[in-house]
């Protein structure tokens, strides 16, 4: 267990400078660097004597430079906001707008600026960088202070700024060192989402809390499939993180399996759910792998639950638990309507309490009183539709905001999705509703990217889905049309684009 985590992180760069701490691209970086990067920035950030309560914002990428100026940011006691380099302008300008930063550092070239403060460009950040300073880190962010921002879309349009303290993130890394999950002890870890995503932090939490190695690949290697499939067998990784959608793209290739990355014992997913066909697949690849289906919202720091998918948990369940809760959290399920505690094996929403739960939104005190309890601790009003099992075991189940009316009944289109992914002919399958004139929704339709090709055999195709949807769920929830695709649009995170086709089979 370790109590502070940017000292725990430092110490590695003054008992053991030159071990490896980030890997991109064949450029290595040491331990010694990231503390002496971080040190000179935090020094110069000092006498810029910013307002210590406003955070700076970090617009970076891939690149081990990010990660030297979130800790240089730290240390000099501010938050940071972490924005992709891929996230367009209006989303950068809502950001600013909300968060009212005291700086912008930019960690690579761009045309986005903030007006009336501080910028550090990325020719001023290599200058700060290279400077030999001794730095004393004697008010770094600590305790219940916000150590990192994380903007999350929000349902009026504007994303909502989810502030997670230093207290928090400890409360989560913890679990993640704990004998739950036994890492190894000095891993390589693949870093492939966004550090402006959360699940970001199940990479570089542990990881350099154990003083192991990201191992960066960047948005351009992603983005082409051969180049991915020809980077992945040279990381040498122990650790994988990512979404089920990316694990998705990567089972793609009939090479991707133990023999070739030989080196990995971990799993780890987060950020949308873990279908029974991917895990399946993954445990016939990799059979000696420890595969884990993790669950959390933003709001709860990463993860607060977990499961190791065994043979036993993949023939016990067709659709995968999320697990228990960590230790220190607890997990109550409520009716959604009359918010009373409701027994097992009923389904209802999930409220999450505990020390890693957020203080809340960054200027939004609307957002906040709606969905945190004050008391401590601190409880969320997850929006997700759960249950307890009499395994003991959590299961999903969708969102309450993803619960629709068609003709009078209530649907959940998680659950449709979920049965239609299960068809033999299907690769991967999502269902969403088209509104009429006046909101209502009037028909389901299903967004379905088919194992083989299906052009000329649509009709029959259908028709075949559509039969096999009929026996596992009443006909009313089965989709009037179904759209064949060669994939789904995904999110920058590498979640399913469910947004974007709503707005597209609507428009």
């Amino acid at each position: 267990m370790i109590e502070n985590f940017i000292q725990t992180v430092d110490q590695f760069g003054i008992n053991e400078p030159d071990r490896i701490v980030y890997e991109n691209d064949g450029v290595k970086n040491t331990y010694g660097e990231l503390r002496e990067y971080s040190n000179n920035l935090a020094n110069y950030i000092d006498q810029l004597k910013l307002d210590p309560d406003r955070p700076i914002l970090v617009y970076g990428n891939q690149k081990f430079e990010t990660i030297a100026t979130f800790f240089g940011v730290v240390k000099s006691g501010h938050a940071y906001i972490s924005v992709d380099s891929h996230s367009p302008q209006t989303r950068l300008m809502l950001i600013s707008e909300i968060a009212q930063p005291a700086a912008l550092i930019t960690v690579e070239e761009t045309d986005f600026s903030v007006p009336e403060i501080p910028t550090v460009n990325e020719e001023k950040l290599k200058q700060i960088f290279s400077n030999q300073i001794d730095y004393r880190v004697d008010h770094a962010v600590n305790g219940d202070e916000t150590y990192y921002i994380i903007f999350t879309s929000g349902t009026t349009g504007k994303p909502k700024g989810v502030q997670i303290s230093h207290n928090n993130l400890l409360s989560y890394v913890n679990w993640m060192l704990s004998d739950q999950f036994k890492l190894p002890e000095h891993p390589r870890n693949l870093s492939q989402p966004p550090y402006s995503f959360d699940l970001s932090v199940m990479n570089w939490g542990p990881t350099l809390a154990k003083g192991g190695t990201l191992v960066a690949i960047d948005k351009e290697v992603t983005d082409n499939f051969k180049q991915l499939f020809q980077v992945l067998p040279q990381t040498n990784i122990q650790v994988w993180v990512s979404t089920p959608t990316f694990m998705d793209i990567c089972l793609l290739n009939p090479a991707f399996n133990a023999q070739s990355m030989p080196n990995i014992t971990h799993f780890l997913f987060c950020g949308e759910e873990l279908t029974h066909k991917t895990a399946q697949t993954l445990r016939t690849r990799f059979p000696s792998a420890h595969i884990f289906n993790t669950y959390g919202p933003t709001e709860a720091t990463v993860a607060v639950s977990a499961v190791e998918i065994t043979d036993e948990i993949l023939s016990e369940y067709d659709r995968l638990p999320i697990g228990t809760p960590k230790e220190d959290t607890s997990f109550t399920i409520v009716d959604p309507e009359t918010d009373e505690k409701l027994p097992d094996n009923e389904k209802g929403e999930l409220i999450i309490g505990g020390p890693s739960v957020s203080k809340g939104y960054i200027n939004n005190p609307e957002k906040t009183k709606a969905a945190f309890i004050d008391p401590i601790p601190r409880k969320y009003r997850t929006g997700d539709l759960c249950a307890r099992d009499s395994n003991g075991q959590y299961l999903f189940f969708g969102r309450t905001d993803f619960q629709v009316k068609l003709h009078g009944y209530r649907i959940e289109l998680e659950e449709v999705s979920f049965h239609l992914q299960h068809q033999p002919s299907v690769k991967q399958g999502v269902v969403v509703p088209i509104y009429d004139r006046n909101q209502k929704v009037s028909q389901l339709i299903a967004w379905v990217v088919p194992n083989e090709s299906v052009e000329g055999k649509e009709l029959q195709e259908t028709e075949k889905i559509k039969a096999g949807l009929q026996k596992e769920m009443i006909s009313y929830m089965v989709p009037q049309r179904i759209i064949y695709k060669e994939a789904l649009p995904q999110t920058s995170n590498g979640k399913i684009d469910i947004k974007t086709i709503i707005k597209e089979v609507n428009s």
